[in-house]
């Protein structure tokens, strides 16, 4: 079988094509004469299937299949060397031209190969679409990485990504829900836990007041919400369905029961039934359809900032060495950490996996993301959990007793053993409703839950001062000797303690001193500011760390960035679709390299931003 290396984030990829699977785009939502087996309902756009082949190869069965007026678009579908992930490409491809490439030029390579162009990110950067002329965007890309004109061409491939549930049955009710206060015991359970050895979420409660406010807003990426469900259904809030495009979530599939349990610990509502999530009162965005795409990944993340989630939620996600992140998708992640909340910041959390290794997720792994390892009911670190430099923080999940979580009306549970042993750990149902939960996938949400009351005590907070007070005021739990600077690989800087999170993001609210900031409600200028101004040649480089609207915006970024770096900011102002931009760029160096030193004492602050040549900015 004929294999293709592609590029694929700073590595590569080698492609085998399928023996059997196929993808599918077709105009009818029924049954197919020529469809023998449906395997997976959307990867990339596609419905992978197998077809009634007859005596064709799979190639003549395609191509066969491709000329039927209900077929719009039909793909091979790959595998990676060592994999059994199928691939699909979604047909768009990312490139980027070299310097001094032209339009005319690039409008040139795009012809060769019958691209249509879909979108510009900047004079290099496009992304192109296969047209019913083209090659297949695998063959493309290969193509467009040996002309000279093109320093890179990625085409969009989706997958499967792993969800992190522990595999095995999980927990209990409010006196069940022992990782919200641990007394040692479990109400019907003959079972000794750890006194102590929960999140001090009822701790946060008594500091708030109540259950935290209503204002927040919870986006939970995965698959499968029971929009119906007593503990959710009254919570929800711009729900959006990547694979349909609309806001009518899949429902109904017994392959898809994640995203329910999820966002249960997280929010279940306070109704005097069931169980109760970390933050009751937070709105429940459900974005359903997790993707390997980079298209996608980009839209769950631009959503969430546009629709205006606070926190976003993700318990999934890969430590596969072939799918590493590549530029598109960090760039999404870090857009929504650094933009979401009107500025301040989506607080983004990732689960480091399940997987038992020694590297965390690589999402997790992202600068922007808090990844959240798991603990158990005893204190003690859960053996499935993920580990290395990256953890951010650990949270009580199973891996001694389970967590109790929401169940969707169609999970089918386990089908390991007979009887309630599908939902629950000892056989003894809690009720129709509910199920055993863990892995990372339950103390993500749980810790999405404490950000939310977090935020509910201040608003005010950044998602960098949120990460911040999460780790500073964790519980060091384990052995000291784990522990290094603070840091442990399996825990990261300890196990959560919500009351004292809380606590610290009140003290914050309540000791911040307005005269030495500028108000983040300023959105016109007003006020009184010290002005230094000077015509500033356009040569050298510096960070640009974004471009605003607002002038008030600006005058809120520069007095932060003075203040935190020490060095001169530029603006420079310009019109952009009638309306006036300012692009602020920090430091202005004769020398790249200094500049590049400026943005790596940026990033290592949380800071974000980009080289930029001053000249392009005149």
């Amino acid at each position: 079988m004929s294999k293709l290396t592609i590029k694929n984030g700073n590595g590569e990829l080698t492609l085998k094509k399928s023996k059997s699977l196929v993808g599918l785009k077709t105009k009818e939502d029924k049954d197919q004469e020529f469809v023998d087996k449906h395997i997976f309902k959307n990867l990339g756009g596609f419905e992978v299937v197998t077809l009634n082949q007859g005596d064709n190869n799979l190639d003549d069965a395609l191509d066969e299949v491709r000329g039927k007026d209900e077929v719009e678009l039909g793909t091979h579908v790959y595998f990676t060397e060592g994999s059994e992930r199928p691939l699909v490409p979604t047909g768009e491809i990312y490139i980027t031209f070299e310097e001094g490439v032209d339009e005319g030029e690039q409008k040139i390579v795009l012809e060769e190969y019958a691209l249509d162009l879909v979108e510009r990110r900047d004079d290099n950067r496009i992304i192109a679409k296969v047209t019913a002329n083209s090659p297949n965007p695998i063959k493309v890309a290969n193509f467009l990485q040996a002309i000279s004109l093109v320093k890179m061409a990625e085409p969009d491939l989706d997958t499967m990504l792993d969800e992190y549930a522990f595999t095995a049955p999980h927990d209990d009710l409010v006196d069940h829900q022992w990782h919200l206060e641990n007394n040692g015991f479990v109400a019907d359970v003959d079972y000794r836990l750890r006194k102590g050895a929960d999140a001090k979420i009822v701790d946060a409660w008594r500091r708030l007041g109540g259950t935290g406010s209503s204002k927040v807003t919870i986006a939970v990426i995965d698959n499968g919400f029971d929009l119906t469900h007593p503990d959710l259904k009254g919570k929800v809030t711009k729900p959006f369905d990547l694979w349909n495009q609309s806001s009518s979530l899949l429902q109904g599939d017994s392959r898809f029961t994640h995203g329910t349990p999820c966002a249960s610990v997280a929010l279940a509502a306070s109704n005097g039934q069931g169980m109760v999530g970390a933050a009751p009162q937070s709105r429940f965005m459900p974005i359903s359809g997790t993707s390997f795409s980079a298209r996608s990944t980009e839209q769950m993340f631009d959503y969430c900032i546009d629709k205006g989630a606070d926190i976003i939620s993700c318990s999934w996600g890969t430590t596969d060495a072939n799918f590493r992140l590549n530029r598109i998708k960090e760039e999404a992640i870090a857009r929504a950490a650094r933009k979401g909340r009107k500025g301040k910041g989506a607080v983004i959390l990732f689960a480091v996996g399940n997987d038992d290794l020694d590297f965390v997720n690589f999402y997790a792994a992202h600068p922007d993301v808090i990844a959240v390892a798991a603990s158990t009911s005893q204190d003690s670190y859960a053996s499935y959990s993920n580990r290395g430099r990256e953890v951010s923080i650990c949270a009580p999940s199973n891996g001694d007793w389970p967590i109790l979580a929401a169940r969707a009306w169609w999970d089918e549970g386990l089908n390991w053993e007979s009887g309630n042993y599908k939902y629950w750990r000892d056989g003894r149902s809690r009720g129709k409703h509910y199920k055993h939960f863990g892995g990372t996938s339950s103390s993500t949400p749980l810790v999405a839950g404490i950000c939310a009351l977090i935020l509910s005590a201040n608003p005010d907070l950044t998602a960098k001062e949120v990460k911040d007070i999460l780790q500073k005021t964790a519980d060091k739990i384990g052995s000291p000797s784990e522990y290094r600077n603070g840091h442990s690989v399996k825990y990261g800087y300890g196990r959560v303690n919500a009351g004292r999170a809380v606590a610290e993001a009140l003290r914050r609210k309540e000791t911040v001193a307005p005269p030495k900031e500028v108000e983040n409600t300023v959105s016109n200028g007003q006020g009184l500011f010290l002005f230094d101004v000077q015509k500033q040649t356009p040569s050298g480089y510096g960070v640009q760390i974004g471009a605003f609207y607002e002038y008030g915006n600006v005058l809120i970024q520069i007095e932060k960035l003075r203040r935190k770096f020490g060095e001169k900011t530029v603006v420079s102002i310009n019109e952009l679709n009638g309306k006036t931009v300012y692009k602020v760029v920090v430091g202005a160096y004769s020398s790249k390299s200094k500049a590049q030193q400026l943005q790596k004492r940026m990033k290592d602050a949380g800071q974000g931003g980009f080289l930029r040549n001053l000249k392009d900015l005149a």
